[in-house]
């Protein structure tokens, strides 16, 4: 890890909502959620909060490194529409050795939709790889 990152260290990310992005179209291939209402999926909200967590820290990344979602502890408390747009703020409140704490939130433009903490754990690209093709061979998924 490069030096200079800090406690307070934020980024933000943007997503105008689409029809793909929502609930009913979680899963469509599976069938899932068919019923479900067209407003924004609250597995989309967690991977746009966990983008720009990555944003606060990717500049500071050393050759080999990326980093990993370890645990999310967010509320998703307000429906957005398609044609929406959200903004995700991250700030980065916290590191311990390769472990960085998050708090983020997430608006609509009109309302909170939602918020919490986010934790990523640094890794090295090569060590993960081989961790990868390690498991892959014992679960039989070779080639």
């Amino acid at each position: 890890m490069k030096e200079g990152l800090k406690i307070g260290a934020r980024a933000e990310q943007r997503l105008k909502v689409e029809e793909r992005h929502t609930v009913r179209a979680l899963f469509a291939q599976e069938g899932a959620f068919p019923a479900m209402p067209a407003v924004f999926a609250t597995a989309y909200m967690t991977g746009l909060m966990e983008w720009a967590c990555v944003e606060v820290i990717r500049p500071f990344y050393a050759d080999g490194e990326d980093s990993l979602g370890i645990h999310v502890d967010f509320s998703h408390v307000a429906p957005t529409l398609p044609g929406q747009v959200v903004t995700v703020t991250a700030e980065l409140t916290g590191i311990e050795g390769r472990k960085f704490d998050f708090r983020v939130s997430a608006h609509d433009g009109i309302d909170l939709i939602g918020e919490g903490r986010h934790q990523r754990a640094l890794i090295d690209t090569t060590k993960f790889a081989n961790r990868l093709a390690a498991k892959g061979a014992a679960a039989g998924l070779e080639g």
